[in-house]
């Protein structure tokens, strides 16, 4: 029994060295074999992750901004500055100030922006012709702007609640673009060709952050108008439309000529306006308006 024992011992570790043998004897080349895959593994996604670094960052460099506006909602275009130039041409209020505290401020009781927030709160507007000047800027890295058109969004009878006559001294704006909204269908055209719609066939490409400066001349002779301007723009594929509203948050005005103002103001020495007669108004405006 003793013997059978032994002779299970032997043979038992007679097995287990015959099966450690072969693994023992390839120990080093698996070893080295290992070592080679682990650093091909490594110089494979080395290689994909510099690729996928490269893609995306040609990727993020051309497209990745305009992904990031779109996500946030940015829009395609932004109106960096809207001005209307009231200082080189006469206005018109719709209605007469006739409360003593306000009529006191343009006599110069107050300062300048005081007087100009009664003559927005009377509709002031200028007289035949708003000088608008509108910057836009460019928040695509490429967009096209395909119309610009005022529209009316309101036509009275022209004011006649007051006339305020500025003296000629200004220096006249050079305008580019002028639209009269006497017309039908109001539409932009340029000193070249003034019976040509401007953007039939001239359009404006904007890069990212490009500013483009756009003075438009807007008459009216016929009523009193509210407007505002209505942009069609291409951006990341699709067509788009925005409002561009006046300074002040509210549409832009413009009036015609009236037979006959309720009061005429000229510029007054004291930094405010002094009322005129109605022969001294005219005697100081050019031509017949309102005399």
């Amino acid at each position: 029994m003793v013997k059978a024992r032994q002779k299970r011992r032997t043979t038992s570790n007679r097995a287990n060295v015959a099966a450690r043998t072969p693994a023992e004897e390839t120990t080093p080349m698996a070893g080295r074999w290992k070592a080679m895959r682990a650093w091909l593994a490594g110089l494979l996604g080395a290689v994909l992750v510099a690729a996928i670094g490269t893609a995306f960052t040609v990727w993020f460099e051309a497209r990745g901004p305009d992904a990031v506006d779109r996500i946030s909602g940015q829009r395609p275009l932004t109106v960096a500055h809207v001005a209307v130039d009231y200082a080189t041409q006469h206005t018109t209020l719709r209605r007469p100030v006739t409360d003593p505290g306000e009529r006191a401020v343009l006599l110069g009781a107050g300062s300048g922006s005081s007087r100009e927030a009664i003559m927005r709160s009377h509709d002031w507007a200028p007289l035949g012709t708003a000088d608008v000047t509108v910057v836009l800027a460019g928040n695509r890295s490429s967009l096209r702007i395909i119309d610009i058109t005022p529209r009316v969004l309101t036509r009275k009878p022209v004011s006649d609640g007051a006339l305020f006559v500025y003296s000629s001294e200004g220096v006249a704006q050079t305008i580019e673009l002028s639209a009269d909204l006497d017309e039908q269908a109001p539409r932009f055209t340029n000193a070249k060709n003034p019976d040509t719609s401007y953007f039939r066939k001239q359009q404006i490409d904007l890069k990212r952050d490009d500013p483009v400066t756009l003075a438009m001349s807007i008459t009216g002779s016929a009523a009193y108008y509210e407007f505002d301007l209505q942009v069609t723009l291409l951006a990341d594929g699709r067509t788009e439309k925005m409002t561009i509203g006046g300074p002040d948050g509210r549409p832009f005005r413009v009036s015609g000529i009236a037979d006959r103002y309720r009061a005429y103001y000229g510029i007054s020495a004291l930094g405010g306006w002094q009322p005129l007669s109605r022969t001294a108004a005219c005697a100081e405006v050019k031509k017949a308006m309102g005399c």
